[in-house]
Parts: C-alpha cells; structure tokens; sequence
C-alpha cells in the first residue's frame, strides 16, 4: 500500500512539474521577447525617456524681425520679457505655496495656480509649462532671489514685441496675439508654434508671419533627482542634443515715412474720424496710410480685457476698421476730374465752351442744386470753382457708360493690389444695376455719379492713385508697402521693384488742362481751397469735396451726436509741390463738412512739413 500510494505521489509530482516547467519557460520567453523589443525595437523611446529623468529642457525663444520705415526707423521691435516656466513633475507641494507668496498672488490667483498644476494630464507633467508671462520687475528680483530653493522653476528672457509710435499705422503694421487650436492646426510646421505662443493676427505682421516669427532654439542641463542642475560634464553616453541656438527672424524695411504720419497726426488732432494716403508717384510706394481712430497695438498685443474690446467694437467711429483700404465712400467732387478726363477724349465737350450757373438745374420737376451761383464757367473754371451745374449738363453729354469707364482706367471699382489684410473693391454702379434695384433707370442717375455721389463709392487708396496718375502723365501703379526684406545675417533676401497696373490712356495736353485747374483750386482766389493754401511755401495741387452721406435721422435722431453724424464727408485730393509732382495725396475728414475747410488745409499742412520748412499746425 505505501509503494501504491508512493507511486501515485511521484506521478502527481511528476505531473505539476511539467506544468510548472511550463509555467516557467513562458515566462522567460516573455521576460526575453519584451526585453528584444525594449532593447532592439523601442530604443529610441526608452533612451529618450531616460534622458528625459536626467536632463531639464529650457526653451530659448527666437527675436522676431524688426519692421523699419523708409528711413529706418523702427516702427515694431521687441522688448524684454521675463516669463516663468515650471516642470510639474519636479514641483513639491510646498513649492507652489512658496511662489504664489514670491509674486503676491492674491486668494483666487493662488487657487487658480494650484488647480491648473493638479489638473495637468500625468503626459504633461515632465514637459516645462509657462506660468506667467511678461512679469514686473519686483516679482522678477523676489523669484531670483530663491530661485536655488526652487528647482522646478525657470525665468525665461523672452522678446515681447512692441511698436514705439503707438496708434500710428498700426492698421498697416498689425498685432500678435496667442495662437489658438486653428493655428496650430493650419501651420505648415507642426513644430513652429505651441500654446502660449504669439501669432501675426493682422497687418503685415500677419502677411509675413512666416518670415518674422524665426525658429526657437533650446538648451538641455543634466539635473539630479529633485530638478537641480549637476556640476560637471555631461555623461558620454547621454546622446542628445544640448544646445540648439534660435534663429531670429527677418527685418522687413517699409515705403512708409513715419514723418508724415506724425505730420498727419498733428494735423488730425481737432477731427475725431478720418483718413489719408500719400503715395509716391513715379513708384506707388505708399509713403502714408492713416486712419484715425485706430486701436494700440500694444494693447492688442499684450491681450484685451472683455470691457476693453467692448469699448472698442462700441466706438460709433470704428477704431477696428482701416479706413483707408477697407472702408468706401462717396468721392464727392473730387470725382470731376474722371468726368471731365471722360469728356475730353472722347470729344464730347469743348472745354473753352461755357456754360450759364444759376444755382440750380431743372430737370422736369426735380431741381439740383449747386453750391452757389457761379455765372458763367468753363470746364478750367467749374473744376477750380467745383460748379456742379457745368458737370451736370456735361454728364448728360457723356453719358454713365463713358464716366464708369474711365473711372475702371484709373483703378476705380477694382482692388489696388495692396496686399495686407482686407480690401475693399469700391462700387460704380451701371444702367442694368440701377435698372434692377430701382426698376428703371433715370438721367439723374448719371448726374450725381458725374460730382461723384449717387452709388459710386471709393476706398482713400484708389482715390490717391487715381491722382497720382494725373500727376505722373498716367501711369496707374499697383501700390507698394514693403521696400525689402532683410535676412537674420543682414543680407538683402528680397527687393520689390515698382509695378505698374497700367497705363491709362488719356492725351497729355489733357492732362496738362486737369493739372492746371487743380493747381488754381488752390493758388486762385476763386478756388475752393484757397484759404488753405501756403502762403509763400510749398505749392499744393488739388480738389475739393464734399460728399454727402445716408442721413442717420431716423435712427439716431434722440442721439446727442446725431447732428454730427449727419454732417456730410470732407475731401481733398491732389499732388504736391504743383509744379513738380513727387507725391499724391488723399485726405478724407469724416462728417469734416466743407472739404476745402476741414481736409485741404489737412494735405497743405503735412506737404509743407513733409516738402518744405515745418510749420506749426493751427
């Protein structure tokens, strides 16, 4: 019985140790497979981890291209920032009380850092995180000073950019402000921009993003367990890159002349709405592009509050929008000159021909009425008189088709190529328009697009090439804002050379008669601007005008500022010095009334700043 039972004991045995034998071999084919696969198959990842454990990463941020006007001065550059990161992982309780006491965070300052550390995904944990960013100078000297005792912890030296004039062309120059989802998502690098970065939003800050932002760099230190950085060399067989220095950006010179927007800004100052351009006439370089009001970058850099933005979006005179590119309006008379160009090519008026101003014109039972009346006038004298009965009578002879055609010749109703941000087309209406949007069409139609009202709307940029046309023989360019590009190194990457859009096919004697009257709007006694003329200084060249607008009556009319609102657009175009062209200009006083009183001694005050011997503004 004893053998019996022995026997059965050693087949029992016998039996669990093939299944243990079994048990055991899988596990270290297992142990084998897995160790193959960390060794031979996931390397990379495993070495990176580890050199993760060993080494803290410090992001260094690259300098973002500086933006210079024609003259070099620097309109948008960049500033220190000093900006504090953290690596979670290596934080200690005690370490986020001690900061929030360092930088004096208040209660819910201090509960807001405490609940984004503890809300961190564990993938997150290792990464450096940015804290808080731009900080002032006594919370800067009160975290150096125990920066030691605080090993997660890293104050960055980042450049903050800022824009030295303010307001001025800040809608040409644009903002940044932090990048969202949808940017990371559009970017051509996934690498080039992580949360918490600044993006271009606008401007040419926005159009060459690209060009400007530069590549960041970093820096790796071998740290110890708790974060702090260890003595020494590094090990030999940490094989990892150490040190990647950034890349700056590139510098971007401008055809602007901050000159003449501070000019433009002086002479401003009595208006709160309006626009100007001034243009360079052999080139289209555009030497000014103001619009006023207009937000601070600085501001829209550094983030809006809510309250803030509601003010400005609130604002009835729209500092958001650029009134030179993206807003249209009624040229006004400043328009005659395309009528009166229309008619002379085309041989349909005998500009020596005069004709009788009453004060008025009646057609049928309508009566339009002219400013004053002006006797007899001529083509030469209804421009520098601005007599709106001679281009009334005159329209009816040209015709809508001939006007609107000449007006499209000299970059009316079409985008100017400008290339930044939005831009506005502009409007002239046709038969077949007026036709479908008032059921017929009617002579009066053609009257009012002759002195520049009715339907035809203009942006102040095609306005100015339009003159600086005139002025140059001509010749319409595409205008030009950005002069060159310049690489990190200071080399020349890109130059823009003048382009020409076309040129517009108008005889030079009559031309020659165009410029001659808009010389004596100003220089003669009779000429709608002659009160702002430069007495013994630079000689201006231009047309008045005053463009009315849709009366806000009947929605405003409880409104303190309703009767303002109500009050027609100031215009003065034209070109300067008179007897040798350089520049052309457009000035735009919204609600200014009279353009010869508000806009013209605008243009004649900033020619003479810009062409002549300053002057102090009235």
């Amino acid at each position: 019985m004893i053998t019996l039972s022995q026997r059965r004991e050693v087949g029992e045995f016998r039996k669990r140790y093939r299944w243990m034998s079994l048990f055991v071999v899988l596990v270290f084919t297992g142990l084998v497979v897995r160790i193959a696969q960390v060794q031979l198959f996931q390397r990379d990842r495993w070495s990176g981890i580890a050199q993760q454990n060993i080494t803290k990463t410090l992001e260094l941020p690259a300098t973002r291209g500086v933006i210079r006007d024609v003259e070099d001065r620097i309109v948008a550059s960049n500033r220190p920032s000093y900006d504090v990161y953290a690596t979670p992982r290596l934080l200690q309780p005690e370490d986020v009380e001690r900061i929030a006491s360092l930088m004096g965070l208040d209660e819910d300052e201090r509960a807001a850092l405490e609940k984004r550390i503890s809300e961190l995904p564990e993938n997150r944990r290792t990464h450096q995180i940015q804290l808080y960013r731009d900080i002032d100078r006594n919370q800067l000297a009160a975290l150096e000073t125990h920066l030691a005792e605080l090993p997660a912890l890293d104050i960055i030296t980042a450049p903050l950019r800022d824009y030295p004039h303010g307001t001025l062309g800040a809608h040409l120059i644009g903002y940044l402000n932090e990048v969202n989802e949808a940017d990371l998502r559009k970017a051509s690098d996934p690498k080039a921009y992580r949360p918490g970065d600044r993006i271009g939003r606008n401007g040419l800050e926005r159009r060459y993003e690209e060009l400007l932002r530069g590549s960041r760099g970093f820096r790796r230190v071998v740290v110890d367990a708790r974060g702090k950085p260890l003595r020494g060399d590094r090990p030999d067989s940490l094989d990892v890159e150490m040190l990647r220095k950034p890349v700056p950006g590139h510098d971007i010179q401008l055809t602007l002349d901050m000159r003449i927007m501070e000019a433009l800004d002086r002479a401003f100052r009595p208006h709160p709405s309006g626009a100007a351009v001034v243009v360079d006439i052999h080139t289209g370089a555009v030497r000014a592009l103001y619009s006023k009001p207009v937000y601070d970058p600085n501001e829209m850099s550094s983030g809006l509050s809510t309250r803030r933005y509601a003010e400005l979006t609130a604002d009835p005179f729209r500092p958001l929008i650029d009134k030179t590119i993206y807003e249209t309006y009624f040229p006004g008379s400043t328009f005659k000159v395309i009528t009166a160009l229309a008619a002379l090519e085309d041989a349909v008026v005998d500009p020596m021909q005069r004709t009788e101003c009453m004060g008025f014109l009646q057609i049928g039972r309508q009566r339009f009425r002219c400013s004053k009346r002006h006797e007899w006038v001529d083509l030469y004298d209804s421009v520098v008189q601005s007599c709106n009965v001679y281009f009334w009578e005159l329209a009816e002879q040209v015709g809508l088709e001939r006007i609107n055609r000449f007006a499209e010749a000299f970059g009316f109703a079409e985008r100017t190529g400008i290339g930044i941000s939005s831009e506005a087309e502009g409007f002239l209406a046709t038969r077949e328009w007026y036709a479908e949007h008032y059921g017929a069409f009617r002579i009066g139609y053609t009257l009012n697009t002759a002195i520049g009202q009715g339907n035809t709307r203009v942006t102040v940029l095609q306005l100015a090439l339009a003159y600086a046309a005139i002025a140059n023989g001509g010749m319409l360019y595409v205008p030009q804002v950005v002069q060159n590009v310049r690489a990190p190194d200071g080399s020349l990457s890109e130059t823009f050379q003048p382009r020409v859009k076309r040129l517009v096919g108008v005889e030079p004697g009559h031309l020659d008669l165009i410029r001659r009257s808009l010389v004596d709007v100003v220089e003669h006694e009779d000429g709608t601007a002659y009160r702002a003329r430069n007495k013994g200084g630079v000689r201006v060249a231009g047309k008045t005008g005053t463009a009315q607008v849709v009366s806000r009556k009947s929605r405003s009319e409880e409104s303190s500022s309703a009767w303002y609102l109500d009050r027609s657009h100031g215009w003065f175009a034209g070109f300067a010095p008179a007897d040798d062209p350089q520049v052309a200009f457009a000035v735009l006083v919204e609600h200014g009334g009279s353009g010869g009183v508000s806009a013209a001694p605008i243009a004649t005050y900033v020619m003479q700043e810009y062409l002549g011997e300053p002057v102090e503004a009235e």
